[in-house]
């Protein structure tokens, strides 16, 4: 999450797979940091530099073979113009309009763990076939 006052960076994804309003992000590459990935990531998806990014939560779940984190970064430090990509469009946006978008599935839940200090996990659980959430 990128944040300037009271406006975050959004991203209107267009991956079929997981579609709606979002924050920027990524996958880790083999031999990269977690931090470096973050960077990376919003740089190729908003044409903004980061700086300071500052993990804030984690989102797992567990599934036949694995398990899977998607880490959670929080900063207000970039440089740079803001411009979208093929992953979709990018436009700040007041964080109280964000109830009133079409968010990405679970969005809404993981903000949470984004602005509430007491929540650092958001945690699938697959239990009597259907997925449990938790925030811990």
């Amino acid at each position: 999450m990128i944040s300037s006052g009271d406006e975050v960076l959004v991203q209107d994804r267009l991956d079929p797979a997981w579609p709606g309003i979002t924050f920027p992000g990524g996958h880790v590459e083999d031999g990269e940091s977690f931090a470096d990935s973050v960077i990376r990531e919003v740089k190729e998806e908003t044409g903004l530099t980061i700086s300071q990014p500052r993990l804030v939560g984690v989102k797992d779940w567990c599934d036949e073979d694995s398990r899977h984190v998607v880490m959670l970064y929080r900063t207000e430090s970039f440089t740079g113009e803001l411009c979208s990509s093929e992953e979709g469009e990018v436009w700040w946006e007041h964080i109280n309009n964000l109830k009133n978008m079409k968010l990405a599935n679970d969005m809404d839940v993981m903000l949470r763990v984004f602005l509430e200090d007491d929540i650092s996990e958001f945690f699938y659980r697959y239990e009597e076939g259907k997925w449990i959430q938790e925030l811990k």
